[in-house]
């Protein structure tokens, strides 16, 4: 008969624990670092600008936290590099990398230049094999660890396509793809590799179509739960994939989206 193990410590303690969050200044990257920090972990609060990271580390500081801010462009080798360098210079180890970072200009397909395919691909996926690359090599270390990629249910294939971000969509199909790739690749050396594909969450990012009423209208006719997700319930599910609760997890695609891929 199956006996739960006897609950020694917090559910999904991160104590001694260390992490990077890339585009953790605002939106859910800011919410997963809140969240990650509450739950014990050691937080590198990382996005492109030095100033909004360092207003997220006072937030996590006053709630008894421990983090630093590192400015970081994900796009860039030699700054991802930089990135992890810092973080073990600060804390000695590398744990779990969350990769979030990423940016969403809507614009039609057939306007679309080569330069505004380079810029979003090169966030949105370049900027997370680097990170990915970058970091698994000091997480190895530890033998033992795990990446959380943020893709999107307008992912392709099981997801749902999107007008008007062709370029967004690819790039987070291309973090699907990868990820199952490399948590193969991973696994011998103890890191888990995991990616949540969140629906219309209640970001930054989503304000253009709460400003329009038959935008917003249309798409949360679409949600079974009739609403938007808030960034907290996403970032519970990062905090569970980064944790020792997931030990058995890789290779996964979670879906957070109040239904909408059901319907």
């Amino acid at each position: 008969m199956f006996k739960p193990k006897k609950q020694t410590k917090q559910f999904c303690d991160l104590t001694g624990k260390v992490a990077i969050i890339t585009g953790a200044r605002r939106g859910m990257g800011r919410t997963h670092a809140l969240v990650l920090a509450k739950a014990g972990a050691k937080v590198v609060v990382s996005d492109i600008s030095q100033e909004e990271c360092e207003k997220v580390v006072e937030e996590i500081k006053a709630a008894g936290g421990e983090a630093i801010a590192v400015k970081c462009d994900i796009s860039q080798k030699a700054e991802v590099e930089e990135l992890v360098r810092k973080t073990v210079e600060k804390f000695d180890r590398l744990d779990i990398l969350v990769n979030n970072a990423g940016i969403c200009p809507f614009k039609p397909f057939l306007e679309l230049t080569e330069e505004d395919w380079d810029k979003v691909l090169d966030i949105n996926l370049k900027g997370y094999f680097l990170c990915s690359q970058t970091a698994a090599k000091e997480i190895a270390k530890q033998k033992k660890g795990a990446i959380v990629n943020i893709a999107s249910i307008a992912m392709g294939q099981v997801g749902v396509g999107f007008q008007g971000i062709t370029h967004y969509c690819a790039s987070k199909g291309g973090i699907v793809a990868m990820a199952e790739a490399m948590s193969l690749e991973l696994a011998p050396l103890g890191i888990r590799v995991n990616t949540i594909a969140p629906g219309a969450i209640d970001t930054p990012m989503v304000a253009s179509v709460k400003q329009d009423m038959k935008s917003l209208e249309a798409t949360l006719a679409g949600i079974p739960l009739g609403r938007m997700g808030n960034p907290e319930e996403v970032s519970n599910a990062v905090l569970f994939l980064a944790s020792d609760e997931s030990s058995y997890m890789t290779g996964s695609v979670v879906v957070v989206d109040g239904g909408w891929l059901a319907g």
